[in-house]
């Protein structure tokens, strides 16, 4: 090696890593790496390196049409460092031909998508996944993501979201896995694991972690808006999935549109320097979000060249749509409100990641055809995601055991989602195919066969106003239809075949699109319309089996009062109806855990359990005290709290058992239940661990999640579990932003959820 390039690596090492990390020993396959990257970017003109920090989106280019599209244009001219919106090995191997084979440096692209939870074959939402505690099985299904995607040319997937989110009314709730920092964070490391795995194989693609920072905490649950919170609660409740996402190996990071103090994210370099490369060590490449760039001009923060140059400054290395970086960033170069060394910098990441993923040994690593025919929507893979569905139910009530049907009799099927392909996929199903899902009606007749009859009526639509309904559902997709008729006509129809069966099973909620992306609402109830058609079917007096498809927490008030089962399946993804009559008919049993709380109504939001006690605090279970934190309305209490779901058999905690009351430093002790399943079917339960810190430096929340487990009993079997609590599991960051555990004492929970515990006590000492 030249001592100009050993110098460079260095000099580079030291920027990216901090000083502390500097002085640890570079690999051979590291120094490989960066003499490569060196060499190459030595060649490159300003132009070129500013090119790599371009991610453009191409549109779905027409096979055999790559060479003469615009973008074709840009790439030849060293422009380019990425796409996304592309797909199919095909067309993804015309444009990396180009990139390779048409342009000076001959650098390949990266294509990137979002492959948010599935690709042709569909998982359920996030927020469902998330409700399943397993983390082998999150990580199995973005294994199978990754390998669908990559089979189809995509090296990069513009996922985990990991947003801690506590407001329903934000559509992108549906995107995150729920309100807690522990379990967020835990299922951002699998999301990671599952999508990169060792980065080696053409299986395996660049996670993208979203988005940094503190997206889910936007003012009134309205997309886009200003977040505003103090650094402690940065540190303890919104930070900690964005660093398990690092600490797991994440090659890219996604820049949010919000603000964080007074500055747009994009723009902030205490987020993505300070915080995000200093403090956390994060080597891989930061992009924006779309147009995120540009749209600091709106945020009051100067022109575009002004913008992009604090973008570059702030430490963002690719630029999405946006094209500032395209447009300005020589002409801030030549007016010194840039160096090269930042330029530098950003090219050098990007150049990095295309390295770790073979491209310059392989251009054409992840466009085998072959590949793409055998291992896209298979039928193994379709049916990990029905086993995956099915543990992402949640059953939120089942009085009198109407819950598992029997197959026999008839049974009324009655709603809108009913047998809708449309919808049975949720937000962000970019790849999936439409036509192929499996509806509630097909999962039923594929479960019954000849053994029971199924009549079904469409009983309404998603909305009573047409163009509001216009909105909020796909309207993109052509097998989604409206029906023209009245309301009261749909309800006849509906009553007609409540009548003619043995029990009515409901599927109403939301569509697809009702949550996402700028899906924001102020009402978080089943649509009007639906919820007379809920009214007119319970009147009957038949048993009615609520199916709710939802992509939020919905407030459920009328629901619980007067519906004797509620089964809460979100959106399943691909194999919707098959895994909705597993559940139903108890050849599966539900076994999944809310991961958000699901408030009264929207007048609590947000709602959620690990709140902190005020110098007023009301008394669990009390309504109404004056002069308490409490209102005149409505109890503090949620609807069905955090952690919540049913089975259809039944567990019984013993008391839990501390094997000391005093923790020292260093050292551990061991919380234990001995956990019961005390009904008649097989089952699965998740025994949570929460822990409140009853003195501290600063306010502690009432309780906060440090431990879950998900065991399987038969009926009948007993099992003890047992949680080891170090220091670790006690520490904090205080108002001086330091992680600490402070001596004192502490309450140790086991239970259910995080409302139905056993407790014990300890001294940290």
């Amino acid at each position: 090696m030249k001592r100009a390039n050993i110098l460079v690596v260095f000099l580079t090492l030291f920027v990216l890593n901090g000083s502390a990390q500097s002085k640890k020993t570079v690999s051979a396959e590291e120094a490989k790496m960066h003499t490569f990257i060196s060499n190459l970017m030595a060649k490159m003109t300003v132009d070129e390196k500013i090119g790599q920090l371009n991610l453009p989106s191409s549109g779905d280019i027409t096979t055999g049409q790559a060479n003469s599209s615009d973008i074709s244009k840009k790439i030849k001219a060293g422009q380019v460092g990425g796409l996304f919106n592309i797909k199919g090995v095909d067309k993804i191997k015309a444009v990396q031909k180009i990139a390779v084979e048409n342009s000076r440096m001959k650098i390949p692209l990266l294509f990137g998508m979002d492959v948010i939870h599935g690709y042709n074959t569909v998982f359920p939402i996030p927020l469902g996944v998330s409700c399943i505690w397993d983390m082998a099985v999150v990580q199995k299904s973005a294994r199978i993501a990754a390998i669908e995607a990559s089979a189809s040319g995509i090296n990069w997937t513009f996922s985990p979201m990991v947003d801690i989110s506590r407001d329903p009314r934000w559509g992108r709730i549906s995107e995150g896995s729920g309100e807690d920092a522990y379990l967020g964070s835990q299922i951002a490391a699998a999301m990671v694991k599952g999508y990169q795995g060792k980065l080696q194989a053409n299986n395996e693609i660049l996670a993208c972690v979203k988005h940094y920072a503190l997206y889910g905490a936007a003012e009134a649950g309205r997309d886009y808006n200003t977040t505003d919170m103090s650094k402690v609660r940065m540190y303890n409740e919104y930070f900690p999935p964005y660093k398990a996402a690092v600490d797991a190996g994440a090659a890219s990071i996604m820049a949010s549109f919000n603000e964080v103090d007074g500055i747009p994210a994009t723009g902030s370099k205490w987020l993505m320097t300070d915080v995000l490369r200093k403090q956390w060590g994060f080597k891989g490449f930061v992009v924006t979000d779309y147009t995120g760039i540009p749209e600091m001009i709106a945020h009051g923060m100067g022109d575009l060249q002004t913008v992009s140059a604090l973008a570059l400054n702030a430490g963002i290395d690719m630029d999405m749509v946006g094209e500032g970086f395209l447009g300005t960033l020589k002409k801030s170069l030549e007016e010194k409100k840039v160096n090269i060394a930042q330029i530098d910098r950003a090219c050098r990441l990007v150049l990095q990641a295309k390295y770790k993923l073979g491209l310059f040994t392989d251009p054409y690593k992840f466009c085998n055809t072959e590949r793409a025919a055998k291992e896209v929507f298979s039928p193994a893979n379709r049916q990990v995601a029905r086993e995956v569905a099915t543990e992402s139910f949640v059953l939120l009530k089942n009085n009198d055991n109407v819950l598992p049907l029997k197959k026999s009799g008839t049974i009324g099927l009655i709603g809108p989602l009913a047998d809708n392909t449309a919808n049975m996929y949720g937000t962000w199903s970019v790849a999936a195919l439409f036509d192929q899902s499996v509806t509630v009606l097909q999962g039923l007749k594929n479960a019954l066969g000849d053994k029971a009859k199924v009549l079904t009526a469409r009983g309404a639509n998603f909305l009573a106003d047409s163009a509001m309904e216009h909105r909020y559902v796909n309207v993109h997709n052509p097998t989604y239809k409206r029906d023209p008729r009245t309301e009261a006509e749909m309800i006849k129809e509906a009553l007609d075949v409540a009548k003619k069966s043995d029990v009515i099973v409901a599927a109403v909620g939301e569509g697809s699109e009702f949550t996402g992306e700028s899906s924001s609402v102020t009402d978080i109830q089943i649509p009007e319309t639906q919820k007379n058609l809920l009214k007119a079917l319970a009147k009957t007096g038949k048993p009615v089996v609520l199916v709710l498809f939802t992509g939020r927490p919905l407030a459920l008030n009328w629901e619980l009062q007067n519906i004797p089962a509620i089964l809460n399946v979100w959106f399943p993804g691909s194999e919707a109806g098959n895994a909705i009559s597993d559940v139903l008919f108890g050849d599966v049993n539900p076994s999944g855990k809310l991961s958000v709380t699901f408030p009264q109504n929207v007048g609590q939001v947000p709602l959620y359990y690990a709140h902190k006690n005020t110098g007023r605090p009301l008394a669990e279970g009390k309504w109404f005290e004056k002069f308490r934190s409490n209102y005149l309305d409505v109890s503090n209490d949620p609807l069905y709290p955090f952690g919540f779901g049913l089975s259809y058999t039944s567990f019984n905690y013993s008391d839990v058992k501390l094997s000391a009351n005093t923790l020292s430093k260093g050292k551990s002790i061991t919380a234990s239940v001995t956990l019961s399943n005390t009904g008649k079917y097989e089952g699965k339960e998740v025994v949570q661990l929460y822990i409140q810190d009853l003195v501290g430096s600063i306010t502690r929340p009432v309780k906060e999640l440090k431990g879950f487990q998900k065991i399987n009993l038969k009926a009948g079997e007993r099992k003890t579990v047992t949680f080891k609590i170090t220091e670790n599991e006690l520490k904090f960051y205080n108002s001086d932003l330091k992680f600490i555990a402070e001596p004192g004492d502490f309450k140790v929970f086991i239970g259910t959820n995080s409302h139905d515990v056993k407790e014990a006590s300890f001294t940290l000492k």
